[in-house]
């Protein structure tokens, strides 16, 4: 009988590319990890790793035994989700990750919720980039994640992660009214020129924001570069920057630059994703009903 701890490890090798970072996902030494590898190796007798520079390669027998070790984990977390699903009220430990603006806008009510309707149930919050978070979840190091869909710009796709739809929210030009005032700005093509900030390269707020400028017919000048979506507000509030903003950003607080819609009236949806082995947990069902319905309340602010 193979050894399920190391096939995991095995697993997480083809993941993630190196041991080290196979030891720091699983909290391991580097050695502890090299060490439990080579005696998978002797248990299944064959080699199963392979150096090519920093990173190690699976044999074609490693990703054998790989393809199989999915689909014991999967079968193990759904009969985990069928055990809690037994228990007569969801409990446990539910790790979510998910971007600034849905944090901003949607946890304090979320929280507040689940702490009085379900207050055994424990949620653990990591804020990360969607892309990012996607993938981590369906690696398993989450259980559900928030994320995003610029129109046009298909999100990352994984096939063990399903994908329910929580909102949507316009994507507007910020513009502080005095330099509305100064520069006539009423579209976007009249932001030519002027300095902008936008998330970092690689989002697909970034390159949804830079295809918009493309298409009105001028390459942004992106001056500030930050993932902190408070960061873009203040920046454009002070005249220093214009930027595309989305309406989740409002949720809580005045608005206070200039909003000009755009050609087609572009909305971002925002949904949850989570593994199809799990997502039939009570834990994780309670989690999405809750923010199911804090988004409901804060949508008329998000508009």
């Amino acid at each position: 009988m193979l050894d399920l701890r190391r096939l995991r490890l095995l697993r997480e090798v083809k993941l993630r590319g190196t041991l080290a970072e196979v030891a720091e996902a699983l909290n391991y030494s580097p050695s502890a990890v090299s060490q439990q590898l080579a005696l998978l190796e002797k248990e299944v007798g064959v080699p199963l790793l392979r150096k090519s520079g920093r990173r190690v390669i699976l044999t074609p027998q490693a990703e054998i035994l790989v393809s199989h070790t999915s689909t014991v984990l999967e079968v193990l977390e759904q009969a985990e989700s069928e055990i809690t699903t037994s228990l007569e009220r969801p409990a446990g430990l539910v790790r979510l990750a998910l971007f600034q603006s849905a944090a901003l806008a949607l946890l304090p009510e979320a929280l507040t919720l689940l702490k009085k309707e379900h207050p055994q149930l424990r949620l653990e919050i990591t804020q990360q980039e969607p892309e990012a978070a996607l993938h981590a979840t369906w690696a398993r190091d989450y259980d559900l994640v928030i994320a995003e869909q610029y129109p046009g710009h298909a999100a990352a796709r994984h096939p063990e992660l399903d994908r329910i739809d929580l909102t949507t929210d316009p994507i507007r030009l910020g513009v502080s009214s005095k330099l509305r005032a100064e520069h006539s700005i009423s579209s976007l093509a009249d932001t030519a020129g002027l300095p902008w900030v936008m998330e970092p390269r690689g989002t697909a707020s970034r390159h949804w924001a830079e295809q918009a400028c493309r298409q009105a017919g001028f390459e942004p000048d992106v001056q500030f570069e930050t993932a902190d979506i408070q960061a873009h507000i203040r920046l454009v509030e002070s005249g220093n920057a214009v930027a595309l903003l989305t309406g989740l950003a409002w949720v809580g607080r005045k608005v206070t630059v200039d909003l000009i819609d755009l050609p087609g009236n572009p909305r971002r949806t925002v949904f949850t994703a989570a593994r199809r082995a799990s997502a039939g947990s009570p834990a994780i069902q309670v989690c999405r009903d809750v923010l199911s319905r804090t988004a409901e309340l804060v949508n008329p602010a998000a508009r």
